[in-house]
């Protein structure tokens, strides 16, 4: 299924994601999301519930050859392939580093929301880094 959007982030930020995912909501905006995905998380034996530095520890202390983890790959690369852009969540971790690279690779437009820890050339990538959740929404709402 095609979407306006993949968010991306760390899944100790899910709070964040969750605001993020509500904004893109209230502008009639599409997305795929792992921190709502329930059926990959439920089908790989995670509790997308969890508190998320549990849920984060239980994804890291898996082997990366577990069934788990492919099933989490393989939708969390199908929901990039299938969005026309992405955002992603600051802070954030290696995986949405990576999936932002990826996008960019694939020719989509990438966004990040949050402050950036340290300039970083490569962060040249994003069309555009907002500063708030109302920063974004307002932007969106007129695209």
């Amino acid at each position: 299924m095609k979407t306006d959007f993949i968010v991306v982030g760390r899944t100790r930020n899910i709070p964040k994601i969750l605001e993020v995912c509500k904004a893109l909501d209230s502008v009639n905006k599409t997305y795929y999301c792992f921190a709502k995905n329930e059926i990959s998380h439920k089908k790989a034996g995670f509790n997308l519930h969890d508190h998320p530095d549990r849920l984060a520890n239980d994804y890291e202390n898996r082997e990366l050859t577990s069934d788990a983890i492919r099933i989490i790959f393989e939708d969390d690369l199908n929901g990039l392939k299938s969005a026309e852009n992405l955002i992603m969540v600051l802070p954030a971790g290696k995986s949405s580093h990576i999936e932002a690279g990826i996008a960019y690779g694939l020719g989509k437009k990438c966004y990040a929301i949050g402050p950036y820890e340290k300039t970083d050339s490569l962060y040249l990538i994003f069309d555009k880094i907002f500063s708030s959740v109302e920063e974004m929404k307002e932007y969106f709402k007129h695209k």
